[in-house]
């Protein structure tokens, strides 16, 4: 089942199967977010935003906006 990456809660994983943003793709492409890749939700501020994932063994920050474009399917 699709979900978008800022409706995974914390301490879950899923993978990563497309980007609704072709600009937001090649962003984050270059940090090692790309289809088939494994990401877990570490914390979620207050306001839902930013949000903390480790992906490709390193932590990355994303806005609210970013994650609402990062299509994934829960593991």
């Amino acid at each position: 089942m699709t979900k978008k990456l800022s409706e995974i809660k914390p301490g879950q994983s899923a993978r990563i199967t497309a980007f609704s943003s072709e600009e937001l793709f090649l962003k984050l492409m270059e940090m090692g977010c790309v289809p088939g890749e494994i990401v877990t939700v570490n914390q979620i501020a207050p306001l839902k935003d930013p949000i903390s994932i480790t992906v490709s063994g390193y932590q990355l920050s994303l806005r609210l906006n970013e994650a609402d474009q990062v299509l994934v399917e829960e593991c």
